[in-house]
């Protein structure tokens, strides 16, 4: 692996995990020192995830990680749900059945007690997201989803677990691989959709969770 290569892959994991939190600084010479490369290969891994929206240049030689706000979820979401229903219709209308028949029969068996099982969960969605790109076959597509995913595993991670909701994500995935896999267009596409509106519903009621209320800002 290329040395820039290395520098975004590490730093982009430290974002995505909050390693990195939002308003983090990124000096040049101290993550160069840090990540064990040049400045050049430096440069180049800050430059893919500033394309990537996920950093941002205050100078010359300073970056930050970039903020993400409910209205920043909302905008991405819009983005997604057009991809995500899209490539369901494409999938729907593919050669790709068995494929999906075997995702619905693995999402009947997912469990999600425990980090472990909750960890082999999260592997099967990509399991499901990488069959979907596939089924799609429109490498447009799939390099602007590919895009959306990447802000999507920071998302999960500042929103509050929620078994309920995970546990109806099961449901969710399991009726969009079935529906694809009988060739249903439409179901898969509003599946899709239903999916995303709840998703979304439950990111933003977590944030709202999350943050002080005037009350306890007050109190604090």
């Amino acid at each position: 692996m290329r040395a820039s290569d290395r520098a975004y892959a590490a730093l982009l994991e430290e974002i995505q995990t909050g390693a990195l939190a939002p308003g983090t600084v990124l000096g040049e010479v101290e993550q160069a020192a840090r990540l064990g490369v040049s400045r050049t290969p430096l440069r180049a891994a800050l430059a893919r995830l500033t394309a990537d929206g996920l950093v941002a240049q205050t100078s010359p030689r300073v970056t930050v990680v970039t903020h993400i706000d409910g209205d920043d979820i909302r905008a991405l979401f819009v983005v997604r749900r057009a991809l995500e229903e899209t490539a369901a219709r494409l999938a729907a209308a593919s050669d790709r059945s068995a494929e999906f028949a075997a995702l619905v029969h693995a999402f009947d068996d997912a469990r999600l007690d425990g980090e472990a099982a909750r960890d082999a969960y999260y592997r099967l969605i990509a399991r499901f997201d990488a069959a979907l790109d596939e089924a799609a076959a429109n490498e447009y597509l799939s390099s602007a989803l590919r895009t959306v995913r990447t802000h999507l595993v920071r998302v999960r991670r500042l929103a509050r677990y929620q078994p309920e909701r995970l546990a109806a994500s099961v449901s969710e995935h399991r009726l969009i691989a079935a529906a694809i896999a009988a060739g249903d267009a439409d179901l898969a596409a509003d599946a899709t959709h239903v999916h995303l509106h709840n998703a979304l519903t439950s990111i933003l009621e977590s944030l709202d969770d999350a943050a002080p209320s005037p009350e306890r800002k007050a109190s604090a």
